[in-house]
């Protein structure tokens, strides 16, 4: 499992997200500590009838100071949809474990998880200045906290750090290739790109965005071709537009449609892109050209009419076959 920032739809529509500062200060009011007593409760019920759960929980009381099986229950609760539980838990392992990397990197996980940006920046930055000797994985993760945080320019030394940690982790290559590629830097990001494929050959994050910045640089033929090795030529097409609607280059993203659905007719995504892309112009969703018998004719069209009735809202990412993440994270 490896982290993400999280790529949007095959529209690649992305979103700069923007945080508030959060601080958090000791009250002892009455609504806090009925919160608290929740949060006991919870992490109590969300427990009852799962024999995993029910097990670390008891080797956690017995071994209160294995740091292992601390991070074993906080995973445990977050893998049951529990993050609230999870997020006390990982604070409270935090404060039990201050030296512990791995601990304090579950807590930064959970603050992030749950929205608080901000204080998952600055709790790890806390760290990393009391512990110089932090990892690889450390300064990844500050790194991608920057960088869903849209501070690019400060991101990118920490993401050389990480590469320069550990110069053999393709995932950290394609992480600052992905920094240097939203900084239009893109004959950097492609070198890193390269890098992390060369290393892990079968990687489609890396692959997907060595596509992205050869498309930023016109060079939209080895886009296509570098897609092509790690998917159909209709989903590397379909792919290719979705490229090119981010761009905004809407004719050469029809050009690609056509070409996608030419391979293959009823192809999802392309589908789904060829609807968007009609409602980014304003026109209604139209086939490109097709010899076809009647009968087959009206049963795909038919077909098409249900796949698509109701509106669009171009703002979700589902709004076509998801692509890759561009970044990715270590466990």
């Amino acid at each position: 499992m490896k982290l993400r920032l999280y790529m949007a739809a095959q529209a690649v529509l992305l979103a700069g997200c923007t945080h508030t500062r959060v601080t958090h200060a000791p009250s002892t009011t009455p609504a806090v500590f009925a919160q608290q007593v929740r949060n006991a409760h919870n992490a109590v019920d969300a427990g009852d009838g799962d024999y995993h759960l029910n097990t670390l929980r008891a080797q956690a009381a017995a071994e209160p100071e294995n740091a292992e099986v601390r991070l074993a229950l906080i995973q445990a609760y977050r893998d049951l949809s529990y993050p609230d539980v999870a997020l006390e838990m990982a604070r409270a392992a935090a404060a039990r474990f201050p030296g512990n990397e791995a601990i304090q990197l579950s807590l930064v996980r959970s603050l992030r998880d749950a929205n608080l940006q901000s204080e998952a920046i600055s709790v790890l930055d806390a760290w990393m200045k009391a512990q110089p000797q932090a990892s690889a994985s450390a300064y990844s993760w500050m790194g991608i906290l920057e960088d869903e945080s849209s501070h690019w320019v400060a991101a990118e030394p920490l993401h050389r750090k990480a590469v320069s940690l550990a110069p053999q982790a393709a995932y950290l290559h394609n992480n600052l290739g992905y920094n240097l590629r939203m900084q239009s830097r893109y004959p950097e990001a492609a070198v890193e790109f390269r890098e992390a494929l060369r290393l892990e050959p079968g990687s489609a994050m890396a692959r997907n965005n060595l596509a992205v910045v050869l498309a930023g640089q016109g060079e939209n033929r080895q886009a296509v071709a570098e897609l092509q090795t790690g998917a159909d030529p209709a989903t590397a097409h379909s792919n290719m537009a979705a490229v090119l609607i981010e761009k905004g280059n809407f004719a050469e993203a029809h050009q690609e449609l056509e070409i996608a659905l030419g391979y293959n007719r009823l192809h999802p995504a392309a589908l789904r892109n060829l609807e968007l892309l009609s409602r980014l112009e304003g026109q209604p969703a139209t086939l490109p050209a097709h010899e076809s018998s009647g009968t087959r004719w009206e049963r795909w069209k038919a077909g098409f009419i249900r796949l698509f009735v109701g509106p669009l809202d171009v703002s979700r990412t589902d709004a076509g076959k998801p692509v890759p993440p561009r970044s990715e994270e270590e466990p």
